[in-house]
């Protein structure tokens, strides 16, 4: 195996014709790598989207291939998958308001293009999901949000299309299982890219704490900042400390590590039924 990529969370290494995905422990808040590992956060986010790849495959295919037929050092949180041709947007569904999107609607009373209606506040539900997709930014770089017209200029009518039904359709088949086990999906980011055949298959992970908002539905409360089942916590301690996020990323306490690992096993055993 070769090492060809290193990205915030995963590596990916060539094995002859196939990839394979591995999720470590690194942590990310605002695209910059923090220096302290969540112990067992790979594992966790490789069998959660496991999980969600088999129950999305009659909406979209996914790159998986085997999570079992990996090396055995990575066994667990590795995925063998199909090499793709990724495409260069982040797909981002929403279906209530927070973080950069609570931010862009406050500035503009719209995101990614999309109007909202006046008197939203945080942690709002929306009228209906949204797509809003941003760039994909290098590792140290911030995402900025594209319209969905940009999408079209750079992917094409049908593309551009395609990839927010199904980003939309993905949203809203996560936020009906999840919603039956009492988690609110807040909003999602999925990848998806082409395969040789020229269809677009989703990519990398899907549905987890590090690529969704998770919020408790019987503690949502419009108008203050939601208990968050993912890496909100850590972007919320983060913001009592000096810091521009700008790498490099600071340390983070034992106690705020500690707490994040809880949260991210919580919101799997409750998606999921299963105990960790």
């Amino acid at each position: 195996m070769n090492l060809v990529h290193s990205g915030k969370v995963r590596d990916v290494y060539a094995d002859g014709d196939d990839l394979i995905l591995v999720a470590s422990d690194r942590l990310s808040i605002y695209d910059v790598v923090l220096p302290t590992p969540v112990p067992d956060k790979g594992v966790l986010l490789t069998q959660l989207s496991l999980w969600w790849f088999d129950r999305l495959t009659d909406i979209t295919p996914n790159h998986v291939i085997s999570a079992s037929d990996v090396p055995p050092e990575f066994v667990g949180r590795a995925m063998r998958c199909r090499r793709l041709s990724m495409l260069p947007v982040e797909c981002i569904a929403r279906g209530y308001l927070a973080g950069l999107g609570l931010q862009e609607y406050q500035k503009h009373g719209s995101v990614s293009g999309v109007p909202l209606p006046p008197g939203l506040v945080e942690g709002s539900k929306l009228p209906e999901p949204i797509f809003t997709p941003t760039t994909k930014a290098p590792v140290g770089e911030h995402d900025e949000f594209m319209t969905f017209e940009d999408v079209v200029a750079a992917l094409g009518a049908d593309t551009a299309a395609r990839l927010r039904d199904l980003t939309l359709a993905v949203y809203a088949r996560g936020a009906d299982i999840a919603g039956k086990n009492g988690i609110l999906v807040a909003d999602t980011k999925l990848e998806f890219g082409l395969d040789a055949a020229g269809e677009i298959v989703l990519a990398d992970e899907v549905l987890t704490p590090d690529s969704s908002r998770f919020w408790p539905a019987d503690a949502w409360e419009p108008g203050r900042p939601q208990f968050s089942f993912d890496k909100q916590y850590v972007r919320e301690w983060s913001s009592s400390l000096d810091w521009d996020r700008t790498p490099p990323g600071p340390e983070v306490p034992t106690e705020v590590v500690a707490a994040t690992r809880a949260r991210y096993v919580e919101v799997y055993e409750r998606i999921t039924g299963d105990d960790w």
